[in-house]
């Protein structure tokens, strides 16, 4: 086994890496950013080595640097994670021309699945069934419509070296196909460095289900069952789970056996998931095909792990230094059932738009384990209930720079319906505050008629669009009293430290009265704390007025009864913004000082603002061009996605502040429109 490895990744899968390693006794070298000197990752390892530069072209993916600083701590491996350079084969080459050994496939085994067409050519061959498509590399922009044309609307544009959703465009008319061909171009390009793209049948209603394999050097390959990874948001994974629900042993042994097949084709060696679109025929049955191989480890392999009750990473280690693989096939069993949840910074009702930020408040449910792997690999043992795989602390700041997640939670249950109450009470748990994030929306994803029958497609989030957006928050009075209890529980703390300072409403004229201005969003709310002369205390907001009891439950939970309703909540304060999180829902409110905010006035009616920092990588119009709503005006990279920015009204476009190339911070003005 290895004495020391480097791990070339950063996140929340270094930590996990790392955790593995100190576990078997193996020290962890680190390489950070300049923007991530300070990040969890650098301190979960034994040592750490700076790349310089902040986004990951300028970091994280110069392999030279990577390699230097492997060499100099005396790494003897390589742990590449997933994303990044994991799937890089000209790094896979070059760390065995170094002497160090790559914790991943062969580099053959990378260059043969790294290209989705000729990876599907390979499978053709191998006898592993495909979606009708065009694989081929004629990429013509009139050979490709005209393939479509053969192949029939809908159909589906896919980057061939993609990944992670980018470079793919669902296109269901003839008059489309131009565009969105070259929108996936330009994003695949982006972000690999190539703007192959093959095009293939739209299947109409997808689950996608993937299966974990695992190869060893002395040719030996498994399957460690499936995963449905079908909750998707703009073709990538929200929630996933393992075993996929529904799915029959006899149609479980037929994928297992073709992603076997599929690994054995290009002499696999490691941990890799070959990936399946299934469509139903009848009966609940499935028809799978091969869509691509990812040659690493997935973001959702603890799924796998929470049912098998082994560790990935440590079978990755254990090949890569040479020894074969702990089980074989006939002993690997699924026990229980497991949902992940992937918690990203980002705003769902503005159509998953990445967000920054500091994370000022990070709680995670209090009975969460970090990784625990079992004690007996050969034997099952009940995993944690609430798993937590983390990259981030609180008071860590999520940068432009790189993707949008901040955390992975994992729950384990007995059955399906176990683990989903579990993962809804361990999202309720979950409380972030300074950025926007995707908690409140997975839970109602989790929540949903078709997720909780398994009802299960790549259209779900689409289809349950109705409850799943703009759901409304904590109701404003009850987050009212949670400001106020959280007041009261400030001032209680002060009394106890200086009896001078007692607040308890007495006047010999009556009742005190303290007045607190909220704002919620751009409305402006007035409550009214009330105590009675016996000391009894009435909130009240506009013609509405309630009983009010409060009391601390320690830290930042209050059990507060307002009327006839009882609530257990959880207020943060941070500086003037505070937030309110109750059982079913949460509400963020400003304390609104009328004198500090008396005559602003709202503006800005005919700017176009970036939602958030990014590189301009297309302008669409020029000063003087007339616009209508909702007109493409400009497009945005950030986290590595596109965003168009569209006219929020008709006008003219009266000047173009920036260029094709330029980075603009938050809030900065793209252009400006005049009536």
């Amino acid at each position: 086994m290895f004495k020391k490895i480097l791990i070339a990744n950063r996140g929340e899968i270094a930590c996990r890496v790392a955790e593995t390693a100190r576990r078997l006794g193996i020290r962890t070298v680190a390489v950070y950013s300049d923007a991530d000197a300070n990040a969890k990752h650098v301190h979960a390892c034994d040592e750490a080595v700076p790349l310089g530069g902040l986004a990951a072209k300028d970091s994280y993916l110069q392999w030279q640097r990577i390699l230097e600083a492997a060499q100099a701590t005396g790494a003897q491996a390589v742990h590449p994670g997933y994303g990044f350079l994991s799937e890089n084969e000209d790094f896979a080459r070059a760390c065995a021309e170094a002497g160090l050994v790559f914790i991943g496939p062969p580099p053959e085994a990378i260059a043969a699945m790294g290209s989705k067409s000729a990876a599907k050519a390979l499978m053709e061959k191998a006898g592993v069934p495909l979606v009708p498509g065009y694989h081929g590399d004629d990429n013509d922009p009139n050979f490709l419509a005209g393939q479509a044309e053969r192949i029939g609307y809908p159909v589906l544009i896919k980057a061939s070296a993609g990944g992670g959703g980018r470079g793919m465009r669902r296109v269901d008319r003839a008059e489309d196909f131009a565009g969105a061909l070259a929108s996936c171009q330009r994003e695949a390009q982006a972000s690999f460095g190539d703007d192959h793209v093959l095009v293939e049948r739209y299947v109409t209603k997808p689950r996608h289900i993937e299966i974990q394999v695992f190869g060893d050097s002395q040719g030996d390959c498994v399957y460690l069952f499936e995963r449905d990874c079908s909750v998707q948001r703009r073709h990538q994974k929200v929630l996933e789970e393992a075993p996929a629900p529904g799915m029959s042993e006899a149609r479980r042994a037929e994928m297992g056996a073709a992603a076997v097949a599929a690994a054995k084709a290009v002499g696999y060696v490691g941990a890799g998931t070959v990936e399946f679109i299934a469509e139903e025929v009848g009966d609940g049955d499935l028809r799978f095909f091969f869509m691509e191989m990812n040659t690493r480890l997935q973001v959702e392999h603890p799924v796998t792990e929470a049912i098998t009750g082994h560790d990935l990473v440590e079978w990755q280690l254990r090949v890569a230094a040479g020894q074969p693989l702990p089980l074989k096939q006939e002993e690997l069993k699924i026990h229980g059932h497991s949902i992940e949840a992937r918690i990203c910074a980002e705003n769902p009702d503005a159509n998953f738009l990445p967000a920054t930020g500091t994370l000022a408040v990070l709680r995670w449910p209090r009975e969460h384990v970090t990784f625990r792997r079992n004690a007996d690999a050969e034997r099952f043992h009940e995993p944690a209930p609430v798993r937590v795989d983390a990259g981030v602390r609180e008071g860590d700041a999520i940068s432009p720079y790189y993707d949008s997640m901040i955390a992975k939670l994992i729950v384990w249950g007995e059955n399906r319906a176990q683990a989903l109450a579990r993962l809804d009470a361990a999202l309720r748990d979950t409380h972030i505050v300074g950025l926007s994030t995707n908690v409140a929306f997975l839970r109602r994803v989790v929540g949903s008629q078709s997720f909780a029958t398994a009802d299960l497609d790549t259209a779900l989030i689409e289809r349950e669009r109705a409850v799943l957006f703009d759901a409304p928050g904590l109701p404003l009075h009850v987050a009212a009293a949670g400001v106020v209890a959280q007041a009261m529980g400030a001032e209680a703390a002060l009394e106890d430290a200086d009896p001078w300072s007692r607040r308890d409403g007495w006047r010999i004229h009556g009742g005190a009265r303290r007045r607190f201005d909220l704002q919620q969003g751009q409305v402006h709310h007035v409550a009214t704390l009330e105590r009675l002369h016996d000391g009894a205390l009435r909130l009240a907001m506009g013609p509405d007025s309630w009983p009010l009891v409060a009391r601390s439950l320690g830290g930042d939970r209050y059990d507060v009864t307002l009327g006839n309703e009882r609530h257990t909540l959880a207020v943060y304060l941070q500086g003037e913004r505070v937030a309110v999180f109750g059982a079913a829902a949460s509400l963020e409110l400003q304390e609104f000082d009328p004198i500090a905010h008396a005559g602003e006035v709202a503006g800005g009616a005919g700017r176009l603002t970036a939602p958030m920092p990014g590189k301009v990588i297309a302008i669409h119009v020029r000063p003087g061009d007339t616009v209508t709503p909702g007109q493409a005006l400009a497009v945005m990279e950030a986290m590595k996605m596109e965003h168009t920015l569209s006219a929020p009204r008709a006008g003219t476009v009266a000047e173009v502040l920036y260029a094709v190339g330029d980075q603009v911070a938050e809030g900065g003005e793209l252009l400006r429109l005049s009536e």
